[in-house]
């Protein structure tokens, strides 16, 4: 009996870790902001499988990148990771800060392809 109720007092501890961990990009409706202290601009909408879609991106690492010592990895991919677990605040030598890498990656796409938005306030929504 004992040792029923400490795997249910187990799974109940870990079902919130669990269901985070189920929460997926394609959920996502905008860019996580919880990183800066004090965000001069409200949360870029970004809606993730809809914005794939449209887009006709298939492949993760498209967007999400990986760099080894300053080169780009082919076919690798981060889309388990947070932009933030790489990019900070601040440019760390040849790694854009987080702000500079959402601009030059997502905008700089946008150019290239001339279409999405390109003005602040097309992406930072009030």
């Amino acid at each position: 009996m004992k040792k029923g109720m400490t795997i249910i007092a187990c799974a109940f501890f870990l079902l919130p870790f669990m269901l985070l961990s189920v929460h997926s990009q394609e959920d996502m409706e905008s860019v996580d902001r919880s990183v800066f202290d004090n965000p001069q601009r409200p949360a870029a909408v970004f809606k993730h499988e809809a914005h794939n879609e449209t887009a006709g991106i298939e492949e993760c690492n498209e967007c999400h990148h990986v760099y080894e010592d300053g080169k780009l990895v082919e076919d690798e991919s981060s889309e388990d990771q947070r932009c933030a677990d790489c990019h900070g605040p601040e440019d760390q030598g040849n790694q854009p800060s987080l702000v500079k890498a959402f601009h030059v990656n997502c905008k700089g796409c946008h150019k290239k392809q001339k279409k999405g938005p390109i003005m602040c306030g097309e992406c930072h929504v009030r």
